[in-house]
Parts: C-alpha cells; sequence; structure tokens
C-alpha cells in the first residue's frame, strides 16, 4: 500500500514523535511518501485563482502542488499532521491547502478522493489541537474524503516530549496507537464508502455544475464535470 504523509512543520517534536507511533504498524508493508512544510510548498498561494479558472498547471507554484497532488493520488491513507499555532494549524498548512482550492468539490474534485482513507494527527501545549484538525478536516471532506479518523493529544503546559510524565506520555501513546491500529486492520483493496454528508455536497454542486455548463460549455469546471459523466449517470464513489 501507499502512504502519504504531509508534515506542517520541518520541527522533530511532539507531533513528528506521534506521527512516527501511528506509521509503526505500516512501516513493513507500506511505501511511505513524506512532505515536510513549509520547504516542499514555500510559496503563499497569492489569490490569482489561475488554478480555477485557468488551470491548475496555471498556477505559479505548480512545479511543487503538482508532485504533492501526485502523490496524495496515488496514496491509499493520507496522514496530514500538525501542531496548533493560535488555535490552527500550522501557515504552511493552510497555504499548502490553499493551493488545492481547485480540487474542492464546487470546483474539480479528483474521482480518486472519494475512496480514500485519511488520519489527521495534531497536538499542543494547551487548547487548540481540536480546532487544528478541523482546519485540515474541512478540506479533506471538501475533497470528497469520507472516512477521516482524528487524533488530538493536549500536553497541558509540558514543552517536550523529554518532559512529559511517564504517565503522560502513556497516554498519548495508547491513544495515537489506537487510531494507527484502527486503520491498520484496513482492507485497502477496497475503496472507502462516501457517506450521506459527501454525496448531499456532491449533488449540490452538481446541480450547479449543470447550470454552469449550460449556460457556457467551455468554463472549465463544468466542461470537467461534464467529461467526468459527473452531470449524467456516473458518480465517482461507483
Amino acid at each position: 500500500m501507499n502512504i502519504t504523509v504531509i508534515n506542517g512543520t520541518e520541527k522533530h517534536g511532539v507531533t513528528f514523535r506521534l506521527k512516527e507511533m501511528f506509521l509503526n504498524d505500516f512501516r513493513e508493508h507500506a511505501n511511505i511518501t513524506e512532505y515536510y512544510l513549509p520547504k516542499d510548498c514555500p510559496h503563499f498561494c497569492n489569490g490569482c485563482v489561475n488554478c480555477v479558472i485557468k488551470g491548475e498547471n496555471t498556477c505559479k507554484d505548480a512545479e511543487y502542488i503538482e508532485k504533492i497532488e501526485k502523490s496524495l493520488l496515488e496514496a491509499d491513507l493520507i496522514v496530514m499532521t500538525s501542531p496548533a499555532y493560535v488555535f490552527h494549524a500550522t501557515g504552511a498548512m493552510k497555504v499548502l491547502l490553499d493551493h488545492f482550492a481547485y480540487r474542492w468539490l464546487p470546483h474539480r474534485p479528483a474521482p480518486e478522493m472519494f475512496g480514500k482513507r485519511a488520519a489527521i494527527i495534531t497536538q499542543c501545549l494547551g487548547a487548540g489541537a481540536k480546532s487544528a484538525a478541523k482546519d485540515i478536516k474541512h478540506s479533506l471532506s471538501w475533497w470528497g474524503i469520507s472516512k477521516i479518523g482524528i487524533f488530538t493529544g493536549a500536553l497541558m503546559g509540558d514543552i517536550a516530549w523529554e518532559r512529559l510524565s511517564q504517565k503522560k506520555r502513556a497516554k498519548l501513546t495508547r491513544k495515537v496507537k489506537k487510531l494507527s491500529q484502527k486503520f491498520a486492520q484496513i482492507d485497502y483493496t477496497k475503496p472507502a464508502y462516501a457517506n450521506l454528508i459527501t454525496k448531499i455536497k456532491f449533488f449540490a454542486c452538481r446541480l450547479m455544475q449543470r447550470t454552469l455548463h449550460k449556460n457556457d460549455p467551455e468554463y472549465l469546471d463544468g466542461k470537467y464535470w461534464a467529461e467526468q459523466g459527473w452531470l449524467g449517470k456516473t458518480r465517482p464513489w461507483k
């Protein structure tokens, strides 16, 4: 199986250690590809919307985004990690997610995403891990992913793994291993099911794209939906 990991920071701190624990159950039988932000996506999205209107290949950062997207589309499991910075995912993670605006359901979602599974790992020194995970989950769900597992950890004042009490380390370890084992038991030869919320989003966007395509057959998003067969009876989860 293939696993793609997006690390929201280059630091090898607590989030990194938790991610390494999560991956332990997969190392012997998985090809794991990792990206570290901001190194592997170093530039801000400047809001030009060329990716949406003219095509993703026109993005000024296409050389970075195309490489990461190829890895995401080939992955059986996507792992996204980020410490919480002021109640949110890292700025570098937000930069990457902004670059994938064109893959949101209202635009040109990749059909492969509807059958994928993802895990999110976040932690913080106090409160905010859940909010950071929500940032990432928001984008993943709008890419079409339904099966998303989440680990959140609060260290409550400890600033390094080495300074955590043995009890706290054990608690975090058990929690992340529980999520890891849950994903390790999945049969990845079968795609994940698209849930009802994903299908509702899809059909709402389909109505919009039918109108857009009717009014302008050359409009990029509507043309894409038509080519996929989604304006007819074809569905990305079948």
